[in-house]
């Protein structure tokens, strides 16, 4: 299970609870609904485990001796009668555990989906499900970036659970999360949809999570988020949490993109994303109202990369992107995320705003390569964008490079840790850095997280920042 650090202290309050025959009548409903969500998908949710090859070494001790030789060794040396020779050292195994469910069938078996980071880096996988059958189950396609993997079990009898439309759900909407959290398999919790389309939190590389009140704790990532009718409408992946455990924010990958790159990986065993090459900011009120703008609905272009689609198609900076093939851009995640899914050789219309006029522009995509730039269809994973300090500045504060926060998306890791426009970042990950491109690429090799050196205000600070 992934979790992220949220130092903010958190308040709840009891729900309060229906008096009356009507009300005692309408919680049974309510319970009777989850009773029938759980039986109609608990026989396709699996409990996953998870071999893994460990740092250290262990010796494999003598079969049948009472005692450790090691100890027997230290007193006696090797000639106790009984004793075994020192047997060769094997590799440590650690094992990891999560949760997945059946989605679809191949002509042998049965697929199930699961989370990337619970797979990642094994060397054995079982797969054990509700009627106590255990598979050994083959790896048959993983995306880091949206943290999604498919496996395949020789099993063509086990029921596959139905997609909902997630584009669809609405917040304040039942939701039930079924997994295996702490090895407790097939445990069921209830809660509510808190909000949609969460994006820079920093969790994965393309992000529009379902926000949840359902209890979600280690070892539920990949299990199912269902409605009240046994359809996914999202993946369990991740929450905010300073133990470790639930503290009522959790994340779901939704259905619609979940099921987008699994059925990638099922037929080509990798995913191929769409690439437009813009680099975009989100429109706080100063640059909606520096730029004449009504609202802050949209997406600035911040930079129209060479020799792209965006830029044979005539798309400029300062731009404001509203809407991709008619349905709209909130943020620069939503934008990643459509330009993402969009097929490599397709046409997409993009509907913009520039100079006060409304117009669409037709794009057509290309393929994304590996090598493309850092952050080339989107601000930081921070949910940060960054210019380079002007020579008075960096008179000012006595140094020789530097980056200035532009703009900070709401709810993002940026804005959970109070940085705001104006702020002076010095350092990351005690590198100095001087322009978006450097700050961009020293975010970008980071594993987990990023140490930032900051000036605002007259004073410094350092503050960390991190995503796993």
């Amino acid at each position: 299970m992934k979790r992220l650090l949220l130092l903010l202290p958190l308040f709840l309050l009891p729900l309060p609870v229906p008096a009356g025959d009507g009300g005692v009548d309408s919680l049974r409903q309510t319970g009777k609904a989850f009773s029938s969500v759980a039986k109609k998908v608990a026989p396709a949710v699996a409990f996953i485990q998870v071999e893994e090859k460990g740092d250290g070494e262990e010796r494999a001790e003598r079969e049948g001796w009472p005692f450790h030789d090691d100890l027997f060794r230290r007193f006696f040396g090797d000639d106790f009668p009984g004793l075994s020779r020192p047997a060769p050292k094997k590799p440590r195994r650690a094992i990891g555990q999560g949760s997945g469910f059946v989605f679809a069938h191949s002509e042998t078996g049965a697929y199930v989906l699961t989370n990337h980071h619970v797979v990642e880096k094994a060397r054995r996988i079982r797969v054990r499900f509700q009627d106590g059958r255990e598979f050994v189950a083959r790896l048959k396609g993983a995306d880091a970036k949206s943290d999604v993997a498919v496996l395949e079990i020789p099993a063509r009898d086990l029921p596959a659970l139905k997609w909902a439309d997630s584009a669809a759900l609405e917040v304040g909407e039942w939701v039930v999360a079924l997994g295996n959290p702490f090895g407790l398999s097939h445990t069921l919790t209830t809660g509510v949809v808190s909000a949609k389309g969460r994006t820079s939190l920093g969790i994965n590389d393309y992000e529009d999570f379902i926000q949840t009140d359902a209890a979600i704790n280690p070892g539920n990532s990949g299990g199912p988020l269902l409605n009240l009718d046994g359809e996914v409408v999202g993946v369990n992946t991740a929450i905010f949490s300073r133990s470790g455990g639930y503290m009522g924010v959790g994340f779901a990958i939704p259905s619609n993109l979940a099921r987008a790159i699994a059925e990638q990986l099922v037929r080509d065993g990798k995913v191929v994303r769409g690439y437009i090459g813009l680099g975009v900011q989100p429109l706080t009120p100063d640059l909606a109202e520096a730029l004449n703008l009504r609202d802050t609905r949209g997406v600035l272009v911040s930079r129209v990369n060479p020799d792209s689609p965006a830029e044979r198609a005539g798309i400029r900076a300062g731009d404001v992107l509203l809407s991709m093939d008619g349905a709209p851009l909130h943020d620069g995640g939503h934008y990643r995320n459509r330009a993402a899914l969009a097929k490599p050789g397709s046409q997409v219309g993009i509907g913009l705003l520039r100079e006060g006029r409304r117009m669409e522009i037709p794009v057509t995509v290309a393929r994304l390569e590996e090598d493309d730039p850092p952050g080339a269809e989107s601000a930081t994973r921070l949910g940060l964008a960054v210019r380079a300090a002007s020579a008075e500045e960096l008179r000012r504060l006595g140094v020789a490079r530097a980056v200035v926060v532009t703009s900070v998306e709401p709810g993002s890791l940026a804005a959970l840790a109070s940085i705001a426009p104006g702020t002076v970042i010095l350092e990351a990950n005690r590198r100095a850095v001087g322009n978006p491109g450097e700050f961009a690429a020293v975010v970008g090799e980071a594993e987990d997280g990023v140490l930032l050196r900051l000036f605002e205000k007259g004073l410094s600070r350092q503050v960390s920042l991190r995503w796993r």
